[in-house]
């Protein structure tokens, strides 16, 4: 068999193709993207946070460059000294670094979410192959990695020539100034530039994340025959079919007892068969199904009846009709108007008052004969009118 080219992929990856990618270890990352949350977070920190971290620093060297006398005869002095110092910096920039690792960390797990695989770091043979590695260096790919890299540094460094270009006379005149605001100066502007050239960065990660997404969706891609076979891998084998069938029934069957205490009447046979009707007379044509079964469920229909005060009426051969030919959710036959006409009038009759006091007789309905059934489906002609 011919092996499959990328061009006859053309289908949307779907969820269990993500997913198993992802157990891969195969998510959404762009490196252009964590480069520049890590750069902007960092510089920000140091820039927005210098009046804090500044004089800690000029505290921590001026210390470290003043050494006391006895110092030159005691070596543990001096040691002890030196990791105070040494602790007392890192103090000073751990919340640049943890700030960093968070900027790191959410970054990259912001587009694939975060991800462990073992399959991963597993060596693949593929990696070792000399020839597919001579095409990594020198494909079209690379070509594109190569370009891409000038682009990235031509940009920055546009960014920041602009910026030394239009601070100029300020960097200049650092030189005229007491050493104290020139060191200020110096680091303010500094800080500043980095920021102001991280805009780069922000750019380039604008326009990789939509490219990376791209990339990754096309080499996710599948081809019809994948989904079809994935489709028979999901549906497994005849009793797992079965099992997704029968849960679909419950959960079908489940949602017409819910609807049952809306109902106007309960049709049944008495036992074998129940069906649901409701009749809105201002908005609906016809009465409509909203629950309907047999044997087991029928038992089931006539209990929620029972517990919502919602009217049985038994009719055998109406009943049977009423199942074999009306659907969930929809309107009755047009032949089975007049018999169920008959029926939620005299539900209705039940729930008001007569003027000479008396009750509607209850009606015995009738079942056209081509509407006829038996308790299996068939249609009969010799069962005679109901009763």
């Amino acid at each position: 068999m011919a092996e499959e080219s990328q061009d006859d992929k053309t289908e949307e990856p779907t969820a269990r193709r993500l997913e198993k990618a992802k157990e891969d270890g195969q998510v959404l990352r762009s490196q252009d993207m964590t480069i520049a949350a890590v750069t902007v977070t960092v510089i920000a920190a140091m820039y927005l946070g210098g009046f804090w971290m500044g004089p800690r620093f000029v505290d921590t060297f001026t210390e470290a460059l003043t050494i006391p006398s006895n110092y030159a005869f005691e070596a543990n002095l001096a040691l002890n000294r030196l990791s105070i110092l040494a602790l007392d910096s890192f103090v000073t920039v751990i919340p640049v670094f943890v700030l960093a690792i968070v900027a790191a960390i959410g970054s990259a797990t912001a587009l694939g979410g975060f991800v462990f695989s073992a399959k991963a770091f597993a060596p693949k043979a593929s990696k070792l192959n000399p020839i597919k590695g001579m095409s990594r260096i020198f494909g079209l790919k690379a070509l594109v990695e190569l370009t891409k890299a000038l682009l990235k540094f031509s940009l920055v460094a546009g960014i920041g020539g602009s910026y030394l270009y239009f601070n100029f006379d300020t960097i200049m005149s650092v030189g005229d100034m007491p050493i104290d605001r020139a060191i200020a100066q110096s680091v303010e502007t500094v800080l500043l530039g980095a920021l102001v050239a991280t805009v780069a960065l922000v750019l380039i990660a604008l326009i990789d994340v939509p490219y990376q997404r791209y990339e990754f969706i096309k080499k996710l891609k599948m081809t019809k025959q994948e989904i079809k076979d994935e489709m028979k891998d999901i549906e497994g084998q005849p009793e797992v079919r079965q099992r997704i069938r029968a849960k679909q029934r419950e959960m079908a069957q489940q949602r017409q007892l819910d609807d049952v205490p809306s109902a106007d009447v309960v049709v049944t046979n008495p036992q074998h068969f129940a069906v649901a009707l409701v009749y809105e007379m201002d908005k609906e044509e016809a009465p409509r199904v909203v629950a309907k079964g047999k044997n087991f469920m029928a038992k089931k229909i006539r209990e929620r009846a029972g517990e919502n005060s919602v009217e049985i009426f038994e009719a055998p051969l109406l009943a049977r009709a009423l199942y074999f030919t009306s659907d969930v959710g929809m309107y009755i036959p047009h032949g089975l108007f007049h018999a169920v006409a008959q029926v939620i009038a005299y539900v209705y009759s039940l729930n008001s008052v007569a003027p000479d006091g008396q009750k509607m007789t209850k009606p015995k309905p009738k079942v056209p004969e081509e509407l006829i059934f038996d308790e299996s489906g068939r249609r009969s002609s010799d069962l005679g009118p109901a009763h």
